[in-house]
């Protein structure tokens, strides 16, 4: 009897060769040969998933996508019953900064297919809506927080939410990019969440 064939299995493979060549290479590096050699499968294999190279990176942009919720949902689990609104967020947005070698990993791909957001219109709808989920998440925790009285009562949720999120960004950006200190940047993250929620709970 043959052997049935995982065909979600295989572009999951596939998808995942196309970030480890991004995250070590760069975009640039990406084809559907280099994909091929690092998933181990022929080109003609790759090509039958993904006929094109965009295809290949707008699936894998959906698979890097997921993994990254899986990351903030194994963060937030991690807190253990009853977290406060500051603490939710932070580890929300903790999850966006590569302070360790697969956080640095996923750092890479994630700067790349932003980048490539920038003039791929499917890309930047997936990125867009990614996005405003994880806004949206901070911007509830901020409502819930000032009713409960334990943030800042005049500022506004959603400028808030955007600018702790578009914090976090930045400061990937720069750990990736210009050697800026992990623990500065997880420093600078925090103080911001104090200026928003108060003080860490002891």
């Amino acid at each position: 009897m043959p052997k049935k064939v995982d065909h979600q299995e295989r572009r999951e493979r596939i998808a995942a060769a196309l970030m480890r060549v991004a995250a070590d290479q760069g975009l640039e590096a990406v084809s559907l040969r280099h994909v091929a050699a690092e998933a181990g499968v022929t080109s003609g294999m790759v090509q039958h998933y993904f006929p094109t190279k965009e295809a290949m990176m707008d699936f894998a942009m959906k698979s890097a996508s997921a993994r990254f919720e899986e990351r903030m949902t194994e963060a937030v689990r991690k807190l253990g019953d009853d977290p406060s609104a500051r603490e939710l967020v932070g580890a929300v947005l903790t999850t966006l900064l590569p302070v360790d070698e697969a956080g640095r990993a996923d750092g890479r791909v994630a700067l790349a297919f932003t980048s490539y957001a920038a003039t791929k219109r499917t890309a930047a709808e997936v990125l867009g809506e990614n996005n405003a989920d994880v806004r949206e998440f901070i911007t509830e925790q901020i409502r819930s927080a000032q009713s409960a009285g334990s943030a800042a009562p005049g500022i506004d949720p959603e400028h808030t939410a955007t600018a702790l999120f578009a914090m976090a960004e930045g400061l990937a950006v720069h750990l990736l990019s210009t050697g800026l200190p992990a623990e500065a940047a997880v420093r600078a993250l925090n103080a911001q969440l104090d200026t928003t929620f108060g003080p860490r709970r002891a």
